[in-house]
């Protein structure tokens, strides 16, 4: 495949200052009053024609500064960012605009601004404005736009400029949900037209669906980088440690299961409570049973699932302490907990994830969470004419 990024050893240091006045006296003075903090440190990796690129970190991790440095905003420290074609970037909201003119004005602006030239701005109008769906607003100045509202105008604009490479930086999750439906299929269009694109969101179910490649970042190094789930299980794992340690070392973790392991889940197994098989009919009652093993006393102990449909999306969970129960797991102890429950889901092949921990989910205190515990398929009764992922069973009251 054609590489059209390459991010060579970045680095990118940041001198703090605790006021301007210490910046001054530096100026004129050998002895240094400042303090280095290491935005980004020794970070590489490269971008592939039509491949979507996920970024991914917890606040702080260094995520905006890498992409301020791709998209030309700030320049590494050291290092090297080799690009081959227009890149242009939907980073801090309003980026580009200038609040007292026009939208109208402001697209023939923010595309001077990524490389556009006016005979490209005169081509793309219409096709910009519609998608925006700002209608008369158009003509309003930027300043009496909504957040929203902006960033419609900016994604459109950006989504038209036709560049090798998007970035797109959370702006997604500024619009409404019709509108994050709209950009989401634009991307894809785009990709399968061989734009490659730079994609950084929190929205973990998002960056299963669009991307193809992550890369994890924690305290501006990158730690992980393959594929979505495996770099979304070290994400989640990092996230359960983070307040008993800041310099994680990732190397021991399996590939798909973390924790304290003080108790261990066992034995994962749902099945149909008719005929004791995990390929159920839908909306038939099914029994889960998790198997757990304990080495330790542990008390407040919660235990919970999440079902994930084929394309890794987010079905449906919860856990006993939602459901009012917690365990107290004494040391040497096997228990096994039931769950008893309509399976009101569509056809289908599911997976099953399971966690341990103490707190209110598998991030707050973890002690063993596996994903892809187990797998079953849903199938359909014949008698059933309805579509669709969930069954509702509505009911007409009309006359």
């Amino acid at each position: 495949m054609k590489k059209v990024l390459e991010v060579k050893n970045i680095t990118k240091i940041y001198k703090v200052y605790k006021s301007n006045f210490n910046r001054l006296k530096e100026l004129f003075s050998s002895k240094q009053y400042h303090k280095e903090f290491v935005s980004n440190d020794n970070i590489s990796f490269d971008l592939y024609e039509g491949e979507t690129l996920g970024i991914i970190g917890i606040n702080g991790a260094g995520k905006s500064t890498i992409l301020k440095q791709i998209a030309g905003v700030t320049t590494p420290t050291s290092g090297e960012i080799i690009k081959s074609g227009r890149v242009t970037a939907l980073l801090e909201l309003g980026t580009g605009f200038n609040n007292e003119l026009t939208g109208f004005e402001n697209i023939y602006l923010n595309g001077t601004l990524i490389g556009m030239s006016k005979e490209e701005c005169d081509n793309s109008l219409e096709e910009i404005i519609s998608f925006s769906e700002i209608g008369e607003y158009i003509y309003q100045p930027i300043n009496s736009y909504s957040s929203g509202m902006k960033m419609r105008l900016a994604f459109s604009i950006a989504i038209f400029s036709n560049p090798k490479i998007l970035i797109v930086d959370e702006a997604l999750s500024v619009g409404d949900a019709h509108f994050s439906y709209k950009c989401t299929k634009a991307l894809k269009s785009r990709k399968d037209k061989n734009m490659s694109i730079i994609y950084v969101s929190h929205d973990l179910n998002s960056l299963k669906l669009l991307c193809d490649r992550l890369i994890l970042l924690n305290n501006g190094k990158l730690i992980e980088q393959g594929e979505p789930q495996k770099v979304i299980n070290q994400y989640n794992y990092l996230i359960s440690v983070l307040n008993e340690n800041n310099n994680l070392n990732l190397k021991d973790i399996d590939e798909n299961q973390f924790g304290s392991f003080e108790a261990q889940i066992e034995e994962v197994k749902i099945v149909s409570s008719n005929t004791n098989s995990n390929t159920i009919i839908s909306k038939q009652e099914v029994k889960l049973s998790i198997v757990v093993k304990s080495t330790k006393d542990i008390e407040d102990v919660n235990i919970g699932f999440l079902i994930k449909d084929k394309f890794g999306q987010d079905i449906y969970g919860t856990s006993t302490k939602n459901l009012g129960k917690t365990y107290n797991l004494k040391k040497d102890s096997i228990i096994t907990i039931e769950f008893l429950m309509p399976l009101n889901i569509g056809v289908g092949k599911y997976t099953i994830s399971t966690a341990l921990a103490v707190g209110d989910n598998h991030l707050d205190n973890c002690i063993h969470w596996i994903d892809f515990a187990t797998n079953f398929e849903v199938i359909t009764n014949f008698d059933d004419k309805s579509i669709g992922l969930c069954k509702l069973e509505p009911k007409i009251i009309s006359e």
